[in-house]
């Protein structure tokens, strides 16, 4: 049985049974929906699933717990406004067992480390908050007033509030994120890392300097009216997949489709859409009208060899930059050009791996239209250059005008249904000094104005003792995060390790010397209070704040609010000293939202608009041309090639979700639309890598990192042939998480480098 940390942490070394096939060309369909009846028939009661079906994303239901993809201003689906990795989120949260102190007695963590993420996540909703002694394998049952008493215990006991870790996840609400942060900077710390760290706050440094706003500048309408739309670094058909429906509109109008990505995804190939019938029975729409299989982290190169290109067109014809745009709102022009002059075209192109007749293919669509979206997500932002990459592509809209104007903009898509509105709320390690100043004017208590950590200093400073509480706030940590051994071991040092979660899931069982599950209710529940029943919100990927309401009642009669578990959280640690009344926010969540309108800025008439059907826009300065930055001004960037070389016998390997995945939650084993089934502990290798190291199809191997002279390995992966570019290779995490070096990270973003790996591989 698993024993150590490290152990704990890492997924199990065994395989199931291997099977491929050609990868799919087509996406949803009837597949689809086979698979949606397939999750709910065999994880939900029908009834529940009917429920919350006709609910899901509509106006006064409840928001998905899975993607942050916006739901139509307008008229929406009567068919249902989901998708099928939606449907297999709700099958998740609402599945029909419930596990509580019987199941803990039964079940070691020791012998529950020994499960697959699949089974840990299957094993049902967790029921009652339960309690894990120091010395001790089985959790047990606790009740709510001794486990707030003892996460108090444990935070008053610190020498300095700075030993204490508060992380959050995406899922967490408005209301609950607003209240979490309150409470940490009272309590007299920024340590608020967030899953934003790991996943857009690249976006978010990189657009905050160029437009003054880390978020997207398109909405929904923008899509559906662009000439040309980018996807870059990003597999929305298994991610995203209700933007495929966008993407079809936007084909439907006369746009065009550019995907850049090392590999093919059936998503955006072809999209047979479920709730039109004649699509299912003529084979969907054609998305991307180009492919660009770049090379893995050559998204700079491929986006400066056009930048040259259309220098070029420029310099001899003019006409190509929009001028107007460049003199009235842009700042850095001419640094800009200067830089981009000392670059040759065919050595950026080579570095690309794009051929220069598909180089010719996006050009053209660039060069022939100014009404320009780029879409991405963490194939752009998972790099030691992420930034670069993202303020690269801004250069690009920078020079075409497409800011700021309908049908064009940028579009970070995020992964998580409320991260964004989390960061909005207050999640956030470097909070700017304006937002403390409200909270100080609102309270009456001055916050720590030093920054707190980041996900990646948090792990470090766990690993060398100088944080010795953890509380999560939702998620799965210890499988989301980079190195995963060195953070097992992290986690391993702390006394308290506290998760606020649903269901089970591993960071449960790689703890500290005490350890606690508070089990909270799920978005698809109703949550009663004494003011009655309560209505939270979250914002989407384009700044749209809306309601969401539970449907079911609670699967157990112990479970508390998010926002009940941080007032109980707050009040047993505080308590007379705080100068906030904690628990009358638990009783009536309008008090939270009154408080978030006189401290959040966007938020005016916050309980009033927040009855709108469709929700309502926070302000966005890049929509309207209004750039906050330093300059006042949107700012051109200078951007460097990535410098990095890989040995003979290396390869760069990214880790990616299968189709049965959500972030770090695995719905089943199958990878449907790559060919993959009942399998997740794969590497997807180009076949001329493959005949290099003599290694066949479903070869057995075990991988190796270096990075700064610490060696990382992964054991057993079969070898699946695939098309991916050469010296390219892709994997699923977190198996392959323990390869990523903590220490290799994002500039000035410090979002972990998981997309771009340097690996050797060994067959077995």
């Amino acid at each position: 049985m698993s024993s150590t940390p490290e152990k704990k942490a890492i997924t199990p070394e065994s395989f199931s049974d291997l099977k491929t096939t050609k990868p799919h060309k087509n996406s949803v369909g009837f597949g689809g929906i086979k698979a949606a009846v397939g999750q709910v028939s065999k994880y939900m009661k029908a009834i529940d699933a009917f429920k919350l079906a006709v609910k899901m994303n509509q106006k006064g239901g409840f928001d998905c717990p899975g993607c942050a993809w916006p739901d139509p201003d307008d008229e929406r689906s009567s068919l249902g406004e989901f998708c099928e990795n939606g449907i297999k989120a709700i099958a998740e949260e609402a599945q029909n067992k419930t596990i509580g102190a019987a199941f803990f007695a039964k079940h070691s963590v020791e012998e529950l480390a020994d499960w697959s993420d699949f089974e840990i996540g299957k094993s049902g909703r967790l029921a009652e908050p339960m309690f894990l002694a120091e010395g001790s394998r089985h959790y047990k049952s606790i009740s709510w007033e001794d486990a707030f008493a003892k996460v108090g215990t444990h935070l008053n006991a610190l020498n300095t509030p700075d030993e204490a870790v508060f992380y959050t996840s995406g899922r967490t609400t408005n209301e609950a994120a607003f209240l979490y942060q309150l409470f940490v900077r009272e309590f007299g710390t920024s340590n608020l890392p967030d899953c934003s760290n790991m996943c857009h706050e690249a976006s978010g440094s990189a657009l905050s300097e160029t437009l003054g706003i880390g978020k997207g500048s398109v909405t929904l309408d923008d899509l559906y009216k662009a000439e040309v739309v980018m996807v870059v670094g990003q597999n929305p058909g298994t991610n995203h997949p209700r933007m495929l429906t966008a993407l079809e509109k936007c084909k439907k109008n006369g746009g065009k489709i550019i995907a850049v990505n090392p590999l093919p995804e059936a998503g955006l190939i072809k999209f047979t859409n479920p709730q039109n019938p004649v699509k299912l029975l003529t084979g969907g729409t054609q998305i991307a009208d180009v492919f660009v299989p770049i090379t893995i982290n050559g998204d700079v190169a491929f986006f400066k060899a056009i930048l040259l290109k259309l220098l070029e067109e420029e310099e001899q014809k003019g006409g190509v930059f929009d001028k107007e745009f460049i003199d009235t709102y842009t700042s850095g022009y001419e640094v800009f050009l200067s830089d981009l002059k000392t670059y040759d075209f065919d050595k950026c192109l080579e570095a690309s791996g794009v051929s220069k007749q598909i180089f010719e293919e996006v050009f053209d669509l660039i060069f022939n239209n100014n009404k320009i979206i780029i879409c991405w997500a963490m194939g752009l932002t998972q790099h030691e250059n992420a930034v670069d990459n993202i303020r690269e592509l801004v250069n690009l809209l920078l020079l075409k005008g497409s800011v700021g104007k309908e049908g064009a903009g940028t579009c970070p898509v995020r992964g998580h249904s409320n991260v964004q509105g989390d960061r909005t709320v207050g999640i956030w390690e470097a909070a700017p000094q304006a937002f403390l100043d409200k909270i100080e004017a609102k309270y009456g208590f001055k916050p720590t104005v030093k920054h707190g950590y980041s996900v990646i200093e948090a792990i470090k400073a766990m690993y060398e003792k100088k944080a010795k509480v953890f509380f999560g706030m939702g998620g799965n940590f210890i499988s989301a995060v980079p190195d995963t051994a060195y953070s097992a071991r992290a986690m391993a040092n702390c006394n308290l390790t506290v998760h606020v979660s649903t269901k089970l899931n591993r960071s449960h069982l790689v703890t500290g010397k005490e350890a606690l599950i508070l089990p909270c209710l799920g978005r698809t529940e109703k949550d009663y209070q004494k003011s009655g029943e309560q209505v939270q919100s979250v914002e989407n990927s384009m700044g749209i704040v809306s309601s969401t309401k539970g449907v079911l009642e609670p699967c157990s009669d112990s479970l508390l609010s998010e926002v009940a578990v941080v007032c109980g959280v707050a009040y047993a640690t505080l308590k007379e000293r705080s100068k906030i009344d904690w628990l009358t926010y638990k009783d009536d969540y309008d008090l939270v939202r009154n408080d978030i309108e006189k401290v959040v800025d966007g938020f005016d008439d916050y309980n009033k608009r927040i009855k709108q059907p469709s929700g309502f826009y926070l302000p966005n300065g890049a929509r309207v041309r209004q750039f906050n930055t330093k300059t006042g001004k949107a700012n051109f960037s200078i951007n460097k090639l990535p410098e990095w070389e890989l040995q003979e016998d290396e390869l760069i390997m990214m880790t990616i979700r299968s189709h049965d995945q959500f972030n770090t939650t695995i719905y089943g084993l199958d990878d449907r639309y790559r060919g993959v089934f009942n399998e997740r502990r794969i590497i997807f290798m180009n076949r001329e890598d493959m005949k290099l190291r003599n290694l066949e199809e479903q070869d057995v191997v075990n991988l190796k990192s270096v990075f700064k002279g610490v060696v990382r390995e992964a054991h057993k992966f079969k070898v699946v042939v695939y098309d991916i570019p050469k010296n390219c290779c892709a994997t699923y995490f977190p198996e392959t998480n323990v390869l990523v070096p903590l220490d290799s990270y994002a500039h000035t973003a410090k979002t972990p480098a998981s997309k771009s790996v340097k690996i050797t591989i060994d067959k077995v």
